[in-house]
């Protein structure tokens, strides 16, 4: 068995932890499971946490009610991260990892999903406006690569001419980006300012 220091832990209303200290912990109704949720809302065999590596991830074992992590369906196997909320029936656990500090990063975790439209930043949704979503998907398509005020304004603004965008509506635009993505907006990890020449997305490879 690891130290118990280093084991991941889910903690459930009441403040009692359960240890994950089995590759694989079961959550259900069913008196079999390793963690047993006794409501109605609650399949006999509702979700499933296992172990990769150094990794855990959450899984729905088809379950009625469905499982949520930050508020998100998990429809996919999803790894959990420290601080992490995962919802099952009427139940909200927290994941915690002893070692997070050595294991993740402060780098905010940036998702585009594309075919649905929607934007998460280390898993929760981000809600943004029309044009703030236009500007994060092409900053994110040029990636790690520095857009001038003109470029952005023609991606963003394409029912104007050219030079109909002042730099005041792209710098706006910009701030509110950052307050929908960035844990600090006035220290910007994701957006950053490429002083004189422009935007830039930092995107990790």
């Amino acid at each position: 068995m690891p130290p118990r220091k280093t084991v991941p832990f889910l903690t459930d209303p009441k403040g009692q932890e359960h240890r994950l200290v089995t590759e694989v912990v079961t959550i259900g109704r069913a008196v079999g499971n390793s963690i047993v949720i006794t409501s109605k809302r609650v399949s006999r065999e509702h979700a499933r946490i296992h172990r990769q590596g150094q990794n855990w991830f959450l899984e729905d074992l088809r379950s009625s009610n469905g499982v949520f992590l930050n508020e998100e369906r998990v429809l996919n196997s999803m790894r959990l991260r420290d601080g992490d909320r995962i919802n099952i029936g009427d139940v909200d656990f927290i994941y915690h990892d002893p070692d997070t500090t050595n294991v993740d990063t402060p780098f905010p975790a940036l998702e585009i999903d594309a075919a649905a439209g929607i934007v998460r930043v280390d898993r929760k949704s981000v809600p943004l406006s029309p044009k703030e979503y236009l500007l994060l998907t092409f900053l994110h398509e040029h990636g790690n690569q520095i857009c001038s005020k003109d470029e952005i304004g023609r991606a963003v603004w394409p029912e104007y001419q050219t030079g109909g965008i002042y730099d005041y509506q792209i710098e706006n635009l910009v701030r509110r980006l950052r307050t929908r993505l960035e844990p600090d907006a006035a220290e910007p990890q994701l957006l950053v300012t490429a002083r004189g020449l422009g935007y830039k997305l930092m995107v990790k490879d």
